[in-house]
């Protein structure tokens, strides 16, 4: 029987130009798709390779090449459609930790990114097998290998001898090839959404004669918009269709087609797949419903939808989606099956969901906000929220980016994107709690209050409904930020300058004695007002409601004028009006009718300004915040923790299911002592117990569980009187044979406090923490962040929980060694993010004093790692 590979080293990959291609092992049934590949290379090509003319491979050659053992001789090879496009390919050599490696790309689809990609995963899999090191014999004219080596990112040395370049290349993973990995995926992702966004023509398949059919209002929508290139609908019995030529097939149109809309019945679909890449398409909208959300039959149809997509470097919006549009006046796109389409602006905005779609463009526009470029992913099939992150990231015209998502495919690279776009571009995100059942996404295990905790870590901002995003939208579109949470309230109406004060307040802002400047207020004294106010805060709200309707025209003039002088941002109550009133829009450029910035949003009410001015004000604090990096902290020994867990799940009685342990020794590889708890079978070796560890001491119950309960802990015990006295309430209150611990007493006063770990199968490590109260654990006042943790994300940790400022001194208590309790924080983020076999940890309780912390107990639940984290290794679409 021929030995199997991985499943994990079969991947879908995007490349450098944004099409797509599948990476897996050769196999020996790949004989005639080898000598396909082997004859259209160029006789350059293949002396780069042989050093020498080989003009055709023999019968031997393609056996030896075909069939490898996975892991002394491991070859993968690019397909596209039905062809192989490249080779890459490694021989095990002495040492046995070094491994030849050599690799042939066919001369069409050279400078495309496909080495580099085979590259990425022929390493990880020589890791796997126990390689660290590469060795390659380079022509010295082949100038692209030599390219391709020393750009990975990985050490690599080289010597010339006998008119051959010898490179040698260590596989360690260094900083320097990550950041090459993810530039590179960066790229190839953002160009991928660019060639869907920025068409040079659209086919309309299934655009039919009737009125209201959706192929038709795509049509009509797409016309309507003006699009600068080309539109081909394509209908089997009609000859035209809205006054415009159609044709029999996609094959049929004598003009290339980039972009194809998809609007027949979901059974017909595969098959236009297959004749569109055929035709050289390079994406698909795919509007037509009957897919993921219909059941077993319809997921099936939409994983085969995707898979031929893929294979043929194409990549696929939808389906069951409302549809793409790009508002530059290049490109004029409206794909959609939306009529009303938002003017042009510099909001992003992508939505998950087709039915709201068209509700949620009206609503922009009723707003008078305008777009970049909007997609809808419906099922979310193939492309993501996280495709067009990496686009919006380098798009110049998209300087605000909002998503609605019901669901996230990858969330520890969604997490990893937005923490690096939000320090140049805010994102604005709805999340709903439900996942609906045609999205290819995973079930979270975390709650949602965690989700909201990593939310905020990544500088992301998460309102609760779509009347939220937008009112945070248009603050983010048409203001500066924030420079601090104070803020000046002016109005004409006392009563709501004081809702707007308690607002404030209410929010956390700072708010300023409100100026109340009286019903008959206009232009000069609003003015006025403002230029007294603005110096002394960060933001002001201004208040203007007339009791008489009229022109407002001055008021609003003087409003702008104020806000642009000051540089800081100015939000209204304009006649409890919503959205940019024209009255407060600054006028566009030439040909440009979308507010710009320095427009002034209004509201309907003071608190729902102050709302979304809080939402900014905190992600303001959050991007003068330093990205930080993880501290270099001394006591740790991964190795020594990655052992005392492999024997752990390999020990007497493991059954390859989680296996609960003692903690102790693992966080002592962690710089991280564990106080011991000495268990008494009766008061006297309580008592014994005590005076071993000198006193004073606590008795308490030694299962971990009891900890949660109030009453089972006897503090401040003295003598031995005191100890038998404790053992025997406790024992009456607990029941017989309760096992009973005496442990060292911690210094008083301390706050008890809470650190855990959860080992998410999608985020990956998260560190968790709250205090050890009992009302607080009640409460559910407990605090998420990704590990690992920077010192800025420790220090976050700690004051995101309610209960935080018990830890400062407040409300009579004394404040604490709050740096020892990050350090701690910071050591616990390093061991779950290198031991993904840590399912689950509770440092419980970790006691923080005046002069540090003391980890009163730890219990850790292992689990094997079955797959790796989505974020791990080469790239690869999920």
């Amino acid at each position: 029987m021929h030995p199997q590979y991985p499943a994990h080293w079969e991947a879908d990959v995007v490349l450098s130009d944004g099409g797509t291609a599948h990476v897996r092992p050769i196999r020996p049934d790949d004989a005639g798709m080898l000598r396909s590949f082997y004859s259209r290379l160029s006789a350059e090509s293949i002396y780069f390779r042989y050093f020498g003319p080989r003009p055709r491979l023999t019968d031997k050659d393609v056996v030896w090449f075909t069939n490898v053992d996975y892991d002394n001789r491991v070859a993968l090879i690019a397909t596209i459609g039905t062809e192989m496009v490249a080779v890459v390919r490694y021989d095990r050599v002495q040492p046995r930790d070094h491994a030849e490696v050599a690799f042939l790309v066919e001369d069409a689809h050279q400078g495309r990114g496909v080495a580099g990609v085979l590259m990425e995963h022929l390493r990880a899999a020589a890791r796997e097998r126990g390689i660290k090191t590469f060795i390659a014999d380079v022509l010295p004219g082949n100038h692209r290998m030599m390219g391709l080596f020393r750009q990975a990112g990985y050490t690599a040395q080289s010597q010339f001898e006998d008119g051959v370049v010898r490179m040698t290349l260590d596989l360690s993973s260094t900083e320097t090839a990550l950041e090459v990995r993810l530039a590179r995926e960066h790229r190839a992702e953002a160009r991928s959404i660019a060639r869907l966004l920025t068409p040079e023509s659209v086919a309309v398949i299934g655009a039919s004669r009737e009125p209201g059919g959706i192929g038709q209002t795509v049509l009509r929508n797409l016309l309507a918009a003006d699009f600068t290139g080309p539109v081909y609908p394509v209908h089997r019995h009609v000859r035209a269709v809205a006054g415009v030529r159609a044709y029999r097939s996609v094959s049929a149109i004598d003009g290339d087609v980039d972009l194809a809309v998809l609007a027949v019945p979901a059974e017909g679909v595969l098959e236009l797949v297959g004749e569109c890449a055929e035709k050289g398409v390079k994406g698909l909208v795919v509007v037509s419903s009957g897919f993921g959300e219909t059941g077993p039959e319809g997921r099936a149809r939409q994983e085969e939808l995707v898979r031929i997509a893929r294979a043929y470097g194409i990549r696929v919006v939808g389906p069951n989606c409302l549809g793409i549009a790009n508002t530059d006046p290049a490109v004029r796109l409206n794909a959609t099956l939306a009529a009303t389409l938002p003017g042009r602006g510099r909001v992003g905005f992508f939505s998950q969901s087709g039915a709201l779609g068209t509700a949620l463009l009206q609503r922009v526009a009723q707003r008078g906000m305008g777009i970049s470029t909007f997609v809808s992913a419906g099922n979310r099939a193939d492309v993501s929220g996280n495709d067009l992150l990496q686009y919006w990231e380098e798009d110049p015209a998209t300087d605000v980016i909002l998503l609605y998502l019901e669901s996230i495919g990858n969330p520890r690279k969604f997490t990893r994107l937005a923490r690096r776009i939000s320090r140049s571009k805010p994102i604005v995100v709805v999340k709903s709690r439900g996942v609906p059942g045609g999205h290819r996404a995973p079930v979270l295990a975390l709650p949602d209050t965690a989700l909201s905790s990593l939310f905020a870590q990544a500088g992301l901002i998460r309102v609760d409904d779509l009347v939220q995003l937008f009112d945070v939208a248009q603050l983010l579109a048409h203001q500066p930020l924030p420079a601090g949470p104070r803020v000046g309230v002016v109005g004409n109406s006392d009563a709501l300058t004081l809702l707007a004060e308690e607002a404030c307040a209410g929010a956390g802002l700072q708010p300023s004695p409100p100026v109340n400047l009286g019903a008959r207020a206009g232009a000069t004294e609003f003015a006025e007002a403002l230029r007294s106010v603005l110096p002394e805060v960060d933001a002001a709200v201004a208040i203007y409601m007339p009791p008489i309707p009229g022109d407002c025209r001055e008021v609003a003039e003087a409003l702008l004028e104020a806000a642009r002088e000051s540089g800081k941002p100015v939000l209204a109550t304009f006649q409890g009006e919503l959205g940019m009133p024209a009255e407060l829009r600054v006028a566009g450029g030439p040909g440009d009718d979308s507010p710009q910035r320095g427009s002034i949003p209004s509201y309907p009410a003071p608190e729902e300004a102050v709302r979304a001015l809080a939402h900014v004000v905190r992600y303001a604090q959050w991007r003068r915040q330093p990205p930080g990096t993880v501290p270099s902290v001394e006591g740790i020994d991964t190795a020594a923790a990655r052992e005392i867990v492999a024997a752990a799940l390999a020990g007497e009685g493991a059954d390859g299911e989680e296996r609960e342990i003692d903690a102790t020794a693992l966080l002592a590889c962690y710089g991280i002592e564990v106080w011991p708890a000495h268990v008494a079978a009766d008061a006297e070796e309580a008592v014994a117990a005590a005076e071993r560890i000198g006193w004073p001491v606590v008795v308490k119950s030694a299962d971990p569980e009891d900890a949660r309960r109030a009453g089972t802990v006897r503090i401040g015990l003295t003598e031995p009187a005191g100890v038998r006295q404790a053992y025997a309430g406790l024992a009456e209150i607990l029941g017989p044979g309760t096992p009973l611990a005496v442990q060292r007493m911690a210094p008083q006063p301390s706050v008890p406090t809470v650190v855990g770990v959860t080992q998410d199968r999608y985020f990956g490590g998260v560190v968790t923490f709250g205090l050890g109260e009992v009302t607080a654990r009640l409460l559910g006042d407990q605090a998420y962040r990704l590990a690992p943790l920077t010192a800025e994300d420790a220090a976050g940790l700690v004051r995101s929980v309610r209960a935080a400022p018990l830890l400062f001194g407040e409300y009579g208590y004394q404040a604490v060694a709050v740096e020892a309790l990050e350090e701690l924080l910071v050591r616990v983020g390093l061991l779950a993010d290198a031991l993904p076999e840590v399912a689950r940890m509770d440092l419980d309780q970790v006691l923080v004093g005046a002069s540090g912390v003391a980890v009163l107990g730890a219990r850790a639940v292992l689990r094997p790692v079955t797959a790796l984290r989505p974020d791990v290794g080469p790239r690869r679409l999920s």
